[in-house]
């Protein structure tokens, strides 16, 4: 393996270390998370699979910087997320951190390739021609070169969402978290959706973070995390669909992977 095979594969997108994460207090406390480590490296398509109330959500939220952890610590990169103020913490998710949601959150009013700037236009990041160069081949990755002048309202479910995915991807971020993004979509926009996260990750060296509770949509993942009563349990390399829904069914009745 060469010196920058060898640091592209141990660069660390993102991670937590002990994090565990209560909501409410006293008899009505809900340990969401229980002390969880895990790291999401660089140019990888990772997912993040358990059974409902497993923490998979909780932890991608907490990861992302959407909420805080009770204790432990996230990071992106090498920033840990808690000691930056609001101000700083609103302008990391700007800048190093893509979303894409089951909703696809589209700006109505906008067109497709307005909405795919828009994360862009709001940081001021046009300064220079490699930007519009990265949107360019992006909006070609995407497939959506002759629905730039359409409105949401205009597109299938599957496009607004590949409309989402260009946009998490726009400014390009140090990862992109993606919490059940084919949650609304039919199987076929499904596949091409998680198809074109995959094609990011592998020709775009793009860092993928997703959350799914579909053992198809795991498959497409380089690696599969899973989580039981908010702890990680097991890791999966290479998944295919069935040894997935294999280990799935292990947890749903035991809560423990297989030996």
């Amino acid at each position: 393996m060469s010196t920058a095979t060898a640091t592209k594969a141990t660069r660390t997108a993102a991670r937590v270390a002990d994090a565990v994460k209560v909501y409410g207090s006293g008899d009505t406390a809900v340990r969401a998370l229980d002390g969880v480590s895990v790291t999401f490296r660089a140019g990888r398509f990772t997912a993040i699979m358990g059974p409902s109330g497993s923490g998979k959500s909780t932890l991608m939220h907490c990861a992302a910087g959407l909420d805080t952890l009770t204790s432990g610590a996230a990071f992106i990169g090498d920033t840990e997320l808690s000691s930056l103020d609001d101000r700083r913490l609103t302008l990391l998710r700007r800048d190093r951190i893509g979303f894409v949601f089951q909703a696809f959150n589209l700006v109505p009013t906008l067109t497709v390739a307005e909405n795919i700037t828009l994360p862009m236009d709001l940081a001021g990041g046009w300064g220079d021609a490699s930007a519009q160069e990265w949107i360019d081949a992006l909006v070609d990755v995407v497939g959506l070169r002759d629905r730039l002048h359409h409105r949401p309202s205009e597109l299938s479910g599957g496009q607004q969402q590949r409309v989402a995915v260009a946009r998490a991807f726009a400014g390009q971020p140090d990862v992109v978290f993606a919490d059940e993004p084919t949650g609304n979509l039919d199987s076929r926009s499904g596949e091409e959706v998680l198809n074109l996260l995959g094609r990011a990750v592998r020709q775009m060296d793009r860092t993928v973070v997703m959350v799914t509770h579909d053992p198809v949509a795991a498959a497409h993942a380089d690696e599969v995390v899973f989580l039981a009563d908010g702890r990680l349990v097991d890791r999966m390399e290479a998944p295919t669909a069935d040894k997935v829904l294999d280990r799935m069914k292990a947890f749903d009745s035991k809560g423990a992977p297989p030996s």
